[in-house]
């Protein structure tokens, strides 16, 4: 167990409910959607243990994972945020709680949108798995905004 969680706060993903079935049908396909793309790096051998830390089926879910990391050196507690986004991972270092997490994302978004709207290479940002166009970086502020404005607010 990492010390600097508070595991209080979450839900064993595995016993994860949403408000309604199928909002728990959409956060459980959220959560197998983060599950795959954390394991898509080579770095990530195998996944220990996840939890839910918040989310919204279909719209943006945070999850806690814990790792066996495939090389030294590589941390072993990682944030998952997955949606109607793109999704990313954070290491837990100055995010210890899953709002934290969401705010620091935001943050590292809106970081990529400025960026490919005044045409600078996005290549020491946070991985966005679209091209770096206007289309896609405002359809990316539009979403950034409606986290800050219903979530984070």
């Amino acid at each position: 167990m990492n010390k600097r969680v508070d595991y209080s706060l979450f839900t064993l993903t595995r016993a994860m409910k949403g408000d309604s079935s199928e909002d728990t049908r959409l956060l459980k396909s959220m959560a197998t959607e983060a599950k795959q793309y954390l394991l898509s790096f080579e770095w990530c051998r195998e996944i220990k243990e996840s939890w839910f830390g918040w989310g919204v089926g279909g719209v943006c879910a945070i999850f806690l994972f814990e790792i066996v990391p495939a090389n030294r050196g590589v941390d072993s507690w990682f944030w998952v945020i997955v949606g109607d986004l793109p999704s990313a991972y954070l290491v837990l270092d100055g995010s210890p709680t899953p709002m934290k997490a969401l705010d620091t994302y935001v943050e590292l978004m809106q970081e990529w949108v400025d960026a490919v709207h005044e045409g600078k290479s996005t290549d020491d940002l946070i991985p966005v798995e679209a091209a770096a166009t206007p289309e896609n970086a405002d359809l990316l502020q539009r979403r950034l905004v409606f986290l800050r404005e219903k979530v984070l607010s």
